[in-house]
Order: C-alpha cells, then sequence, then structure tokens
C-alpha cells in the first residue's frame, strides 16, 4: 500500500478555496482546479518506499505486472488505464468534447508527423487515448451536457429575442436532428467580428434580465457564464446544451464526443489515463472548430444523473454502473463495520470524509486523511478498509 503524493493543477478555472478545504491546507490565494491521482506522464502522483518518491508511472514501468497485475496488463496494457481526479471548478470549465480511441490514436499520429509539441499550446490530442469520464458530486455540483432536442434548443434562444441570434435558430429547423445540431453549433463558433461581439453582448443582456426575472428559469445558469465570460461565444454555444444539477452522491457519465463543461462545484472524476480535450468556448486556451466538429456527437440526450447500486460481492460497496471496463469507480460509506477489498485488480483509494484506515493481510496499516489517496497494487491479497463517519472512493478496472 502506497500512500500517494499528488499534484494540483492551478488552471484559472479553479476554485481558490475549495482543494485547500478538502485537503486541510491554508489557500495560496492562487486558483487550485484539479488533483491528479494516477500514472498520467503530465503529472504522476509519487510515492516512497523506502527509498524515496518515486513517479508512479515509473514504479509501474519497472514491473507492469507485479503492480497491475497479469490480467489488467493483458487486458488493458502495461500502464494504469485510468486517472483519478477532484475537480473544483470556481468559474465554468471550458466547453469542451473529448475523442474516440480511434480519432485519439489518428489525431496523435497526425500531429507527432507534423512535429508539433507535446506540450505546445495549439496542440489538440497530447496522448493517443480516449478520455471517456464520470464525475460524481461531493456537494451540489452543476454543468453542461449534452445537446438538447433542437425544438427546444430553438425555443430557448428565441425566448430571448436577441435579432443576432437567428443564424443559430435557424439551423435548429432542420428535420435531421444531428443535422440541426452541427449546424448550430458551427454557426455559434462561426461568429466573428463585430457580429460576434453584437451578439454575445446582446445574449449576455438578455439573459441577465430573463434570469432577473425567473431566478429558478432555464436562463439562470447562462449568468454565471455570461459574467465570467463576457464576450466569449461559448455563451451562445452552452445555451444549445442540458443544464443539469447534481447533489451529493450522485454521477454523471460522459462517453467520447458528448459536449459539456462544468460550471460550478467539487467533484471526484475518474476517467480513462488521457489528456485530449477539443474545445469550443469559454476559455482562453486553444480551439479548433473544425476538429472539435469532428469529434462531437450531434445527437440530442437527456443526462440524467447516476445512482449507485449496491455490490454483493463486496458488502459496503455502492458501485456507479458505467459501459466500459477500463475504470470502475465505487464508494463506501462506512460506519464502523470492516470492509473487504479483494486485490486482483490495481486500485486508488480517495478519503473525501473522515478518516479511514487500511490494513494488509500482513498486518500493515496505512491511515487516510480527508482529502489524503492511496496505490494500491494488484497483489491479490484483500485490504481491510475501517473507518467512522468516512467516505472513501475506490477507483479500479473491471476484469
Amino acid at each position: 500500500m502506497d500512500k500517494l503524493v499528488n499534484t494540483v493543477r492551478p488552471y484559472a478555472w479553479g476554485s481558490v478555496t475549495a482543494l485547500p478545504e478538502l485537503l486541510g491546507q491554508e489557500p495560496t490565494g492562487e486558483p487550485q482546479a484539479e488533483l491528479w491521482m494516477g500514472a498520467h506522464p503530465g503529472d504522476p502522483s509519487r510515492a516512497d518506499r523506502g527509498e524515496g518518491p518515486r513517479r508512479l508511472d515509473e514504479l509501474i514501468a519497472a514491473d507492469p505486472e507485479g503492480e497491475l497485475g497479469a490480467a489488467s496488463v493483458a487486458r488493458f496494457g502495461p500502464t494504469l488505464p485510468f486517472l483519478l481526479k477532484v475537480l473544483t471548478p470556481g468559474i465554468p470549465i471550458s466547453i469542451q468534447a473529448h475523442p474516440s480511441l480511434d480519432q485519439a490514436r489518428a489525431g496523435f499520429a497526425a500531429e507527432n508527423a507534423l512535429g508539433i509539441p507535446l506540450d505546445a499550446p495549439h496542440r489538440n490530442y497530447r496522448d493517443a487515448n480516449h478520455k471517456p469520464e464520470l464525475i460524481c458530486a461531493l456537494g451540489d455540483f452543476d454543468g453542461l451536457c449534452g445537446f438538447r432536442r433542437p425544438a427546444d434548443a430553438a425555443a430557448l434562444l428565441a425566448g430571448l429575442g436577441v435579432p443576432a441570434l437567428e443564424p443559430v435558430i435557424a439551423p435548429l429547423r432542420a428535420e435531421d436532428e444531428s443535422e440541426a445540431l452541427s449546424g448550430a453549433l458551427a454557426a455559434a463558433l462561426g461568429l466573428d467580428g463585430p457580429a460576434a461581439e453584437a451578439a454575445v453582448r446582446d445574449t449576455a443582456e438578455a439573459v441577465g434580465k430573463a434570469a432577473a426575472e425567473d431566478p429558478a428559469g432555464p436562463y439562470a445558469p447562462y449568468v454565471r457564464i455570461a459574467r465570467d465570460f463576457p464576450g466569449d461565444r461559448g455563451l451562445i454555444a452552452g445555451l444549445l446544451l442540458n443544464h443539469v444539477l447534481l447533489r451529493a452522491g450522485e454521477a454523471l457519465y460522459l462517453g467520447a464526443g458528448v459536449p459539456h463543461a462544468y460550471l460550478h462545484g467539487v467533484c471526484v472524476e475518474l476517467q480513462a489515463n488521457s489528456d485530449n480535450v477539443l474545445r469550443a468556448g469559454l476559455t482562453p486556451k486553444h480551439i479548433d472548430v473544425p476538429e472539435l466538429l469532428k469529434v462531437v456527437e450531434f445527437t440530442a440526450t437527456a443526462p440524467d444523473p447516476l445512482l449507485p447500486v449496491t455490490v454483493d460481492a463486496t458488502p459496503g460497496e455502492e458501485l456507479y454502473p458505467v459501459p466500459i471496463d477500463e475504470f470502475r469507480l465505487s464508494r463506501f460509506v462506512l460506519d464502523g463495520r470492516e470492509r473487504t477489498l479483494l486485490g486482483d485488480a490495481p486500485q486508488i483509494l480517495l478519503c473525501t470524509a473522515g478518516a479511514a484506515r487500511l490494513t494488509s493481510a500482513d498486518g500493515e496499516t496505512l491511515e487516510l486523511a480527508r482529502g489524503e489517496s492511496a496505490f494500491l497494487p494488484a497483489t491479490g491479497a484483500a485490504i481491510r478498509l475501517t473507518g467512522t463517519g468516512t467516505t472513501v472512493f475506490r477507483a479500479t478496472v473491471t476484469l
């Protein structure tokens, strides 16, 4: 069992206080956006096995089967196939979508062939993997996810009474859903120059007025976007997407091509081990509209919150089921009773409330305070987990 030393990514959209509060640290006054736990080479966790801190990706590379287990290596390759995070948006995260596995491989190879450095600001594909993800709210968490039905999006936009939005509304009248949504998004992101400035300004004013008249209405979530990203076309693109509010313990799964943006709150995120992002707005970072339009799935969705289900094989475990095997997220809400975790797959445990104790088969113990995490290699031995008033998230794979 390895207690992990993890990296905080200080993106500008991060909350100044939420991660320090989780970690029991004093705020630095700077945004702290993401806590990474895993072996992604961009910011791998570190573990100390008596010889000083070492990168988790290097420990795994030195003995893939010893760390991950033969079954995981055979199924997913010699790397940890998932990345666990805590996200704390204080202002909206960019509207974005992630590529499929085939798209990521092709895009990564193409940008390598062009000689674009991996850390170049204009790079779209930083690795050759897809990035499906699952988020689980630790409190009220709201965001945008998936397209509204074209008729609903047209009604929402038309309700603002902004003539400059007609080029975005017009495509939504197409009979084919995919054609309607792709045309509307392309039109929103294609606005340029004075026309774009006027459209965004007038939309922001109309959103603010509508939200003031009806604070619980459909325009209220967009006030935050208009305030934090003045002049950004992402405001208009965001109106094409569903607003979702998650309560503590509720989750949301996002597959390849689903456009989304997280607005505010704190969540645990488990994803495939990738950092590939195509952006549509609400960011000063690189936006490649043609590439984004290749990646997005233009299908209307109804993103219902995902609730955990009990796991018969592991008493006390609550699983968030997802349609892929390379990551698996579950939760233990500990009430003093001991729980047993099988050790046949690599695992990362994250304590988000209270304090947890891990005990190995040979009696070794490891204490996790709130905000701390541990890597458990696939040794095959069971680990005992205890705590009172404690919540522990378990990230692993399905074999």
